[in-house]
């Protein structure tokens, strides 16, 4: 649905001596959803690209792929959301990044197969429609959007009382790329020999956040806790940065083997995911520094290293393998394009594991 605004109802039988109800009263309150369609209609319209035909009101997104620029083209999708880091986000009344934040896990997931994201819609659900928290986490979906060079096509905001407490909310992203198929990543063509490049992450990104609560809890203060000149938990706030851009660039000028996002499960797990089972990677912890906001959480929690490099990126959001011959120029273009890259590992021959050494 077209940004359309809802409810699951439940029947009920008619009771004479009772004042007659309506959905608002239900509390469903159908002018409020209408008027956030009207408030987002201009976040939308600035993420229109090729392709997108129609507006707001329909009841499904309209996009038209140029197929013809493709011998062979494949769609890829993806699905996530923002976890327990909107838990964080409305105590600290904290909503500008999240939509950010759900666009960067979506369209990162589809970039590292080589695809270009195409188009987003979001899924916004509640208990009670709140225009302004609404909007705001509608605002950061369409700045992502064009962060990631992708439309907004369209979404869906349910209200559903009884099934959220006031004030929360929770939000899901889905997100259409396209490649053309000879050129797939798919890490078949990793080898013994090649490197494995480290792009730095904004922070925790959209990982580990239950964890962080808990860690939050210990703490005198929590969220406001003093961290390099402001509160923690603005720091733990920082949008998961979308990668999108440069790394199209990259591929379009260097011979890449394999790229991987690193979510739950950190480094070493999410880097195995796109291993052939004939090399192994070994990575070097020391290679890159621990950006100090998961020093803080570190020291905080008492969290063991393991846990840690498990359960967070540590400082590195994306992973690039390519041969060592591009090192160089894989590295300058990335860096021009506003990337901080680290050199921090190499492919040798094994068993798709990954393997992290100090």
């Amino acid at each position: 649905m077209l940004y359309h605004t809802g409810a699951i109802a439940a029947g009920a039988t008619t009771m004479p001596d009772k004042e007659p109800l309506t959905y608002k009263a239900a509390g469903v309150d159908i002018d409020t959803g209408n008027a956030l369609v009207e408030r987002i209609k201009p976040l939308v319209r600035a993420t229109h690209r090729d392709g997108v035909l129609g507006g707001i009101g329909g009841f499904g997104g309209l996009f038209r792929p140029a197929l013809e620029d493709f011998r062979e083209p494949v769609l890829v999708a993806g699905t996530d959301g923002v976890g327990t880091k909107l838990k964080l986000a409305l105590e600290r009344g904290r909503l500008d990044g999240v939509g950010i934040d759900l666009v960067a896990m979506c369209a990162n997931d589809i970039v590292v197969q080589g695809a270009e994201p195409l188009f987003f819609l979001d899924y916004y659900a509640t208990g009670e429609l709140d225009l302004a928290q609404a909007e705001a986490v509608i605002r950061g979906i369409a700045a992502g959007c064009e962060e990631a060079g992708c439309a907004l096509l369209g979404g869906e905001t349910a209200e559903m009382p009884g099934m959220y407490r006031p004030g929360d909310i929770d939000l899901a992203g889905f997100c259409v790329g396209i490649v053309e198929r000879e050129r797939l990543i798919d890490g078949r063509a990793v080898q013994p020999g090649d490197r494995v490049l480290g792009l730095a992450s904004s922070g925790p990104h959209s990982n580990g956040y239950s964890l962080i609560r808990r860690i939050l809890e210990r703490v005198p203060g929590g969220a406001a806790a003093p961290f390099a000149g402001g509160p923690v938990g603005d720091a733990l706030l920082a949008p998961t940065r979308i990668y999108v851009r440069p790394l199209l660039e990259l591929l379009g000028h260097c011979d890449v083997h394999a790229l991987a996002h690193v979510t739950g499960g950190g480094l070493a797990e999410n880097l195995a995911r796109v291993l052939p089972d004939t090399v192994a990677a070994t990575v070097q912890r020391s290679a890159w520094p621990q950006p100090p906001v998961f020093d803080w959480l570190q020291n905080a929690g008492q969290v063991a290293d393991a846990e840690m490099l498990r359960t967070f990126n540590c400082g590195i959001g994306m992973v690039v393998v390519l041969p060592a011959s591009e090192v160089a120029s894989a590295t300058d273009l990335l860096v021009a394009s506003g990337e901080t890259v680290f050199e921090i590992g190499r492919i040798g021959a094994g068993d798709g594991r990954v393997q992290i050494e100090a």
